[in-house]
């Protein structure tokens, strides 16, 4: 029998529906190693008055790893000279400059935010007409993914950013540069849920070093949908961090010796 709840009294809080994520095997380990990372370069001196060009320096070498992971490996030099014109990586630099206006839109119109990520990033890429839009298809796991960016959980910011991550990678709502705007929206949501506020650390290049082939496979076992491959795509993720985090330590070190 329930025990009835007085009026005025405060009922009892629903569980999170997350939080079992944390029991899955190295998932809670890898989640503190992340956090451990990022506040080690928070608590870079040169933040304190350099952030904002910590934070473009990790756009850009951002946008290369994502475009990389994509299938389009171009010299750092060359992005930063302006001189590359592949429309994988012109989408992936868009997508990767316009995320510091979607920071507060984020969590209140993801699907908006997920629309315009998509303009960026498949603007040379697609037909005009199918820019912004998803797939039929999409519709139900996106709604899913909606509620999930909107909502609140107890679970490591690192953890949500790898399930938007795994899910838009794994739906693929439009057909072209999904994994462009999936790498973004996961970036973004370690942002908003302040992770990385600064943004100043580089996922995406954590990705790369852990090697193209593991993501696929990480990917894949996220893709499959027992706890085992979400476990592991979850550790994954959690292990980018860190080394994106690295990533970022470099570029503060870069700009403290000048």
């Amino acid at each position: 029998m329930s025990t009835p709840v007085r009026p005025g009294a405060a009922r009892p809080a629903a569980p999170d529906p997350l939080a079992p994520l944390l029991d899955l095997p190295g998932v809670r380990e890898a989640a503190d190693g992340a956090r451990a990372g990022i506040d080690r370069l928070l608590g870079h001196r040169v933040l304190r008055r350099e952030s904002a060009g910590v934070s473009t320096e990790s756009a850009l070498r951002g946008a290369r790893a994502s475009a990389a992971l994509a299938g389009v490996d171009v010299p750092l030099a060359e992005l930063r000279a302006g001189s590359v014109t592949d429309p994988v990586v012109q989408g992936a630099l868009r997508a990767s400059a316009a995320l510091g206006s979607m920071v507060e839109t984020w969590p209140k119109a993801p699907g908006q935010v997920l629309a315009r990520l998509h303009v960026l990033a498949a603007a040379d890429l697609a037909d005009r007409a199918g820019l912004g839009r998803p797939a039929a298809h999409a519709g139900p796991r996106l709604g899913g993914l909606f509620s999930l960016v909107t909502g609140a959980t107890t679970v490591p910011a690192v953890l949500v950013a790898g399930l938007v991550h795994g899910e838009l990678a794994a739906l693929a709502p439009f057909g072209v540069a999904d994994g462009v705007v999936a790498r973004a929206a996961a970036r973004l949501t370690g942002i908003a849920r302040g992770l990385d506020p600064k943004a100043v650390s580089v996922p995406e290049v954590g990705f790369i070093e852990l090697g193209r082939d593991a993501y696929a496979e990480a990917l894949a076992g996220y893709g499959s949908g027992t706890p085992e491959g979400v476990a592991v795509w979850l550790v994954h993720c959690c292990r980018a961090t860190e080394h994106g985090a690295l990533e970022g330590l470099a570029v503060c070190e870069s700009l403290l010796r000048g």
